[in-house]
């Protein structure tokens, strides 16, 4: 039953009004509700934000790295030491290397570009960082509903985006209303943000809308898989980062890994692999615990512990694949519309500083009697901002990095350290992830070696550790447009790349009861980092909101 028909027999809706609704509960979200907030104080006016949050609690499916910039924090909350912001880990020493199968070469740091070092950040859990932002916009005064994701934007006659409304609970797996129905809730705002993340549900529909993406190159797209775990404390050296390229992957697939130290004797280790990669028989979560395996990364795991895991897709695309931020009665920040600084391997500052520059632009509208147009002065203030600068001198990395491990190094190398990203030159993206498979036939297949419960583990294991959980009596909110192309082309054509290419044992191919091949999908293991909607060939498989406070719950990731 849609909702149309729902609402009509149920409804109408409850509405609740604000000045500002924000989608998304993570670090562009929470800063932008912040920001409102400290500029209604400064000025002496009111203004009502709520923050919708699709997670069980702020932070709950807040998943990154994350070694974390602090310019960002540093303009929103100057004084975010002596209020006690969970950075405490400053990084104390870059090694970046460049792994063969069995050896690794460092690179010395005199070669490495600006964009490898991190001197000055801070190695964090990004969940803890969002809790704590959370707990600052609270205390300003921001309504965050926590459990509740908003799965309908909602527009006027004019078609402006009037606000959003949370999804329905307790429909059953038919579709049809449980005892425990219970209709969402219409949120009408006169400026809505959306900050969804990468690859956001509403975002993309909005983007499609507004033709928000008719300038920009194809977004493209990198899933980074991590595990926290503890470590023995003789191998522990609180700030000391690292990153890798190469084994793993082969020459011709972008990825990377890194290594983190965090406090408590305690690492996050990650590895990020571009979704344009063209073998069908490629498996991130598998080149992933390979990875664990190198002498030069495993010897600080030995003997440790496993304590979480997680996955989720980065918008990777830089400068040249951002759409238009605006449109009427909203605007698009964060990941949601791709502010990620793939060279620099971070996200969070920009996520930071793109809520803010919104937030300046929808409180000066709304003092001056606006609503529901087109914030341009969002735009313009981030053409002028140091973000675009940022992003602008590192336009060219995924492009290049795209081209191949060591014509991709050769020039960043060229560009960002002898030259300082000041190029005439841009480069473009040219394709969509889903549109780089190739068929099975023109592909060697890869042959994983199977886990050893120490190092390496299996999918199902993994999504234990990651607390994920949704409620099995509800519709299956990984939907297939087509109930034919799973079989018909997915596994008949490229030997079907989505049991491999989900971090999380979603869908596998069984044997049904008449002897033919059919799709299974375990909904109920879906961690929401969205690889599937992003990767899947024809584009059949579309990701929907689940029943509020559904998918991970991400302890200290």
């Amino acid at each position: 039953m849609n909702t149309q028909t729902l609402v009509e027999k149920f409804g109408p809706r409850e509405s609740m009004e604000y000045d500002v609704v924000i989608v998304g509960g993570g670090p562009a979200g929470l800063s932008a509700a912040i920001r409102l907030k400290q500029m209604a104080a400064q000025r002496n006016a009111e203004i009502s934000v709520c923050v919708l949050e699709k997670g069980s609690e702020v932070g709950a499916h807040t998943l990154s790295g994350a070694v974390m910039d602090p310019r960002a924090l540093n303009e929103l909350i100057p004084d975010w030491k002596e209020q006690g912001a969970p950075l405490n880990v400053e990084v104390t020493e870059d090694r970046f290397l460049f792994l063969s199968e069995k050896g690794a070469r460092q690179v010395p740091n005199w070669l490495l570009p600006d964009n490898f070092m991190n001197h000055g950040n801070y190695v964090v859990s990004l969940g803890n960082v969002t809790r704590w932002l959370g707990a600052r916009a609270e205390e300003l005064g921001v309504e965050i509903f926590a459990g509740f994701p908003a799965a309908e934007v909602l527009y006027g006659e004019r078609g402006e985006v009037l606000g959003v409304a949370t999804g329905n609970m307790g429909l059953g797996k038919d579709g049809e209303p449980t005892d425990a129905f219970q209709l969402g809730m219409e949120l009408h705002a006169r400026y809505t943000l959306f900050a969804e993340g990468a690859r956001g549900h509403l975002g993309r529909q909005l983007i499609e809308r507004f033709r928000l993406d008719e300038d920009a190159d194809p977004q493209v797209y990198g899933l980074g898989i991590k595990e926290l775990w503890e470590i023995n404390p003789a191998m522990h050296k609180p700030g000391l980062v690292i990153h890798t390229a190469g084994w793993p992957l082969e020459n011709d697939t972008y990825g990377g890994s890194f290594l983190y130290h965090l406090d408590n004797n305690q690492v996050v280790v990650g590895f990020v692999v571009g979704l344009g990669y063209t073998n069908p028989f490629l498996s991130p979560f598998e080149e992933f615990q390979r990875y664990k395996t190198h002498p030069a990364i495993r010897k600080f795991l030995e003997g440790g512990k496993r304590v979480s895991y997680g996955a989720r897709a980065i918008a990777a695309g830089g400068l040249m694949s951002l759409p238009k931020l605006a449109f009427p009665g909203g605007a698009l920040i964060g990941c949601e519309a791709g502010f990620l600084n793939a060279s620099r391997i971070k996200g969070s500052h920009a996520a930071i500083s793109s809520g803010m520059l919104a937030a300046e632009a929808a409180f000066d509208a709304l003092q001056a009697g606006r609503q529901r147009d087109v914030l341009v002065e969002y735009p313009e203030a981030f053409d002028r901002s140091w973000l675009k600068q940022e992003l602008h001198r590192a336009r060219n990395f995924k492009q290049w990095m795209s081209k191949g491990l060591l014509a991709g190094t050769f020039m960043v190398g060229l560009e960002q350290k002898l030259l300082g990203g000041r190029v005439p030159w841009t480069l473009h993206h040219r394709h969509s992830d889903n549109e780089t498979l190739k068929p099975a036939a023109e592909c060697k297949p890869i042959v994983y070696p199977k886990p050893d419960g120490k190092l390496t583990f299996d999918r199902l294991s993994s999504v234990f550790l990651s607390n994920t959980n949704h409620e099995e009596n509800q519709p299956a909110h990984l939907t297939l447009k087509n109930s034919s192309v799973p079989i018909d082309v997915n596994l008949s054509k490229y030997a079907g790349p989505e049991a491999r290419f989900c971090p999380a044992g979603v869908y596998e191919f069984a044997t049904n009861g008449d002897g033919k091949e059919a799709l299974v999908i375990n909904a109920q293991n879906c961690v929401h980092c969205k690889t599937c909607d992003i990767k899947d060939p024809t584009q059949n498989i579309v990701w929907v909101t689940p029943e509020g406070g559904g998918g991970p719950n991400y302890p200290n990731m």
